[in-house]
């Protein structure tokens, strides 16, 4: 919890009592459904909330606004943004349903009221959102195609509405077709070396369909 209060000390005692539970629900709910490497489990403030989290250092979501966060795995970026936005909505998806199982447990067990999971494949509903989050589930322009049509046509925040990408590594072929894209290095504000290569990816998107 220490590294969550060195990089976002306006947490509040409610903030800072649901982040204090994910080590026992992720750590229980392992044990039954392995959604966390034994070995990230053990850095799970490190390697998974406070990498989340990171999104927010980019852009801080407006009250009411609506979040998507595909390919959520465990609940990552999803679960610990919605406790960092209490009155933003949040809807996690992912394709497998145990996944998707652990995540409902755990928003249900914190009184997450503002998350919505499902499992459910990107590029099959039609629900538009200011942002699509996802930590590295596939290349970007594959990603783009899944989700595109989601993006709502009218922004409110500082940043355009778009998508905002966890990834790491060398990025500039995959991005290479994407002439508005932003890269932002985590290491800016994050000290921690696990942050060195990481990067949130942001792409604004024009409106379709």
């Amino acid at each position: 919890m220490d590294i969550l209060l060195k990089y976002f000390p306006e947490l509040n005692e409610e903030q800072i009592e649901k982040f204090g539970q994910l080590k026992a629900l992720y750590t229980d709910w392992n044990a039954k459904i392995n959604v966390i490497s034994r070995k990230d489990l053990d850095a799970l403030y490190e390697r998974h909330v406070l990498h989340s989290l990171g999104i927010a250092k980019i852009q801080a979501f407006q009250p009411e606004s609506q979040v998507m966060d595909v390919g959520t795995g465990g609940g990552f970026p999803g679960i610990p943004l919605a406790i960092l936005f209490p009155e933003t909505q949040f809807y996690l998806c992912d394709v497998i349903a145990k996944k998707i199982k652990v995540v409902n447990a755990v928003a249900e067990a914190l009184a997450l009221t503002n998350v919505k999971a499902e499992q459910k494949r990107a590029g099959t509903f039609d629900t538009q959102f200011d942002f699509i989050i996802s930590r590295a589930v596939t290349r970007m322009p594959d990603f783009v195609k899944w989700v595109r049509p989601n993006i709502k046509k009218k922004s409110s925040h500082e940043l355009k509405n778009g998508i905002l990408y966890l990834k790491g590594g060398d990025l500039t072929e995959e991005l290479a077709s994407f002439t508005t894209v932003q890269q932002f290095k985590l290491s800016d504000y994050f000290e921690e070396e696990f942050y060195e290569t990481k990067k949130v990816v942001y792409l604004p998107m024009k409106y379709k369909g």
